[in-house]
């Protein structure tokens, strides 16, 4: 029998280990930038051609190379920056492998031009699927461009299975944010199809973050600055009521390179529970620095995970220096809780044609604001465990019991009438208590009230009957560059439910109307951002956008939890969320109610 075994060609090896490094466009982006920094660069530029899959470019002021140097860097496992294998246990530079740009040349045309500052000539080379096809001497700047174009040309399989356009520059910005956040002492432009999107100049970390992510992070950011043993920690985390329900904007550097990790995710998670309830996200961006020698960056090619040397006491550093933060800072509004809070709405009407009565609306506490304390929070109640009265998140969703009266879906008016006679009541300012014939019902007012609202925008979206509510004062939405290309294919279809919005600039659009249907509020920014933010719209139906901004729209505007209700208000409620279509679930799937059972209730008195 014949040998089976042969060595693969060097061609063959290297797109197999490029698709290691090479995942996607944004991947050359990151590899490129890391690199320029590791060239001691102040000024880099990212150009960009239809979203990086045409031309990928990256110029910076760096300290260059020799001609030989500019044909070793393509060579497998060529780096500058381990001499000896001690070098691998106090690695401080962004690359170290020797991978990256053999991977790229072994997949794309790639084109370089290096100069030194005293060299008087630079050196062009041109790469095409790993094959040197030139090598001259050029007239050039001092600094490395290189320019990477027609990305997976000869791994068509691989370029096949790229996403659209607006999803993979939306990838590219991710590492662009990435690098900039990490280096502020750096600056950045990033140029897309022609457009400068974005120049970030050398600033401090919180005007490198508004730079980025708008002026209204100015306000919502509380500075961190710890220095432990092993660690320091520094950089900003967000206040409570800046959270927000993805999550996006959550930033972890170590030794300013940027990383992802569950687990230090949720110690920082872990750290606001007290403050923000599970659905919620906080923002952060946070450094930590530490020995390189105990940490190992070696663990995958992209070198975004890390193994700490006691993860543990990490985990629990993180958290208590949040935790310190926020209790430093903290403050709460000082509620009355003798005094009854109202929904404003218009009770019992019909939705009218108009839209202009819809659901519930609440006010708004006018409270003092001071330092939070253990005694101000309600304590009755406190016997019922709130974990166990809301359900588990690991029930599977069809195991839900439905009481008698509820397994059909609709209900004839006197029998809905009925259902809510018995006397209803609250606790803790967020469940809706009430009798049923197995035992007691328990109804999240917040989740039940996105219910109802969503169907009732749904509706009205969805006969193509409103009216344009024109406001005073048009609002300007600062987007970013990859949510303008959703905007432009999603802009008919936010016409067309009455919403009146065009772009202002290349990163503005102007809000002139809202539909009507949708009442008054001050979150449009946030809501638009949202849906923008959505990329499964972008090949999805006029329907798919509409169930969208319903549940959406239904979220911001529902009945938050700890809003104190009357008597009628529990009612109109309950008969309001028995009046949909699916009474069960909110716009995002979450339980609007459970039942709690009399023999579960007598199993608990050992009875």
């Amino acid at each position: 029998m014949s040998d089976i075994i042969q060595l693969l060609p060097d061609s063959i090896a290297s797109q197999i280990a490029a698709g290691e490094v090479i995942q996607r466009p944004s991947s050359v982006v990151k590899e490129l930038l890391e690199n320029s920094i590791d060239a001691n660069a102040s000024e880099i530029t990212l150009v960009i051609k239809d979203s990086g899959k045409t031309l990928i470019q990256v110029l910076d002021n760096g300290i260059g190379m020799t001609p030989t140097d500019c044909r070793m860097c393509f060579e497998r496992h060529a780096t500058s920056k381990i001499k000896n294998v001690n070098d691998i246990f106090k690695i401080t530079t962004k690359g170290f492998r020797g991978e990256a740009l053999a991977s790229i040349a072994a997949i794309a045309h790639v084109e370089l031009v290096s100069r030194q500052r005293n060299d008087e000539v630079g050196t062009r080379i041109v790469i095409i699927g790993s094959k040197f096809s030139k090598q001259e001497k050029i007239q050039s700047d001092f600094g490395t461009k290189i320019s990477v174009k027609n990305l997976f040309f000869n791994v068509p399989a691989r370029r096949k299975f790229l996403k659209s356009d607006t999803v993979e520059y939306k990838h590219i910005i991710d590492e662009f944010f990435r690098i900039a956040l990490a280096h502020n002492d750096i600056s950045f432009t990033l140029y897309h199809n022609g457009k400068e999107l974005y120049r970030l100049l050398k600033s401090s970390l919180k005007q490198r973050i508004v730079s980025i992510f708008g002026r209204g992070y100015e306000n919502k950011l509380l500075p961190i600055e710890e220095n432990m043993e092993l660690l320091s920690i520094s950089g900003f985390i967000g206040k409570i009521d800046a959270t927000r329900k993805s999550r996006n904007n959550q930033f972890l550097f170590v030794n300013k390179r940027y990383i992802k990790s569950n687990y230090l995710s949720h110690a920082v998670k872990s750290a606001y529970e007290e403050y923000i309830s599970d659905d919620q996200n906080p923002i952060y961006f946070l450094y930590m620095n530490a020995d390189p020698a105990n940490i190992d960056v070696n663990i995958h090619p992209t070198k975004q995970e890390i193994k700490f040397e006691d993860e543990k006491l990490i985990y629990n550093y993180l958290k208590i220096a949040i935790k310190r933060i926020l209790g430093k800072f903290h403050y709460t509004p000082s509620f009355d809780f003798e005094k009854e809070h109202h929904f404003n709405f218009d009770q019992k009407k019909k939705l009218h044609n108009d839209g202009d009565n819809i659901g519930i609306k609440s006010n708004i506490f006018s409270s003092k604001m001071r330092k939070t304390s253990p005694d101000d929070w309600e304590k009755a109640f406190e016997i019922l465990n709130d974990k166990e009265l809301s359900g588990s998140d690991n029930v599977q969703k069809d195991n839900i019991e439905i009481p008698s009266k509820l397994n059909n879906q609709t209900f004839e008016l006197e029998e809905k009438e009925n259902f809510v006679k018995i006397p209803l009541f609250q606790i803790k300012n967020s469940y809706i208590v009430k009798e049923v014939e197995t035992g007691f019902m328990l109804i999240d007012q917040y989740y039940s009230h996105q219910r109802i609202l969503y169907e009732r925008y749904l509706e009205a979206f969805s006969s193509g009957k409103f009216n344009i509510q024109q406001l005073l004062f048009p609002e300007i939405i600062k987007v970013e560059g990859p949510d303008l290309i959703l905007f432009d294919k999603l802009v008919d279809g936010l016409k067309k439910i009455g919403f009146k919005i065009k772009k202002k600039q290349n990163d503005q659009l102007l809000l002139e109307g809202i539909p009507a249907v949708v009442g008054k509020h001050n979150n449009f920014d946030r809501i638009i951002k949202e849906i923008l933010n959505d990329n499964d719209l972008e090949n999805n139906s006029l329907a798919r956008l509409n169930e969208k901004i319903a549940s959406v729209i239904a979220r911001f505007n529902a009945t938050n939890k700890g809003q104190r209700l009357t008597s009628e208000e529990m009612n109109y409620l309950v008969e309001n969320l028995f009046s949909c279509k699916n009474p069960y679930k909110s716009p995002y799937g979450k339980k609007t109610f459970i039942i709690i059972e009399t023999k579960e209730i007598k199993n608990r008195f050992n009875r």
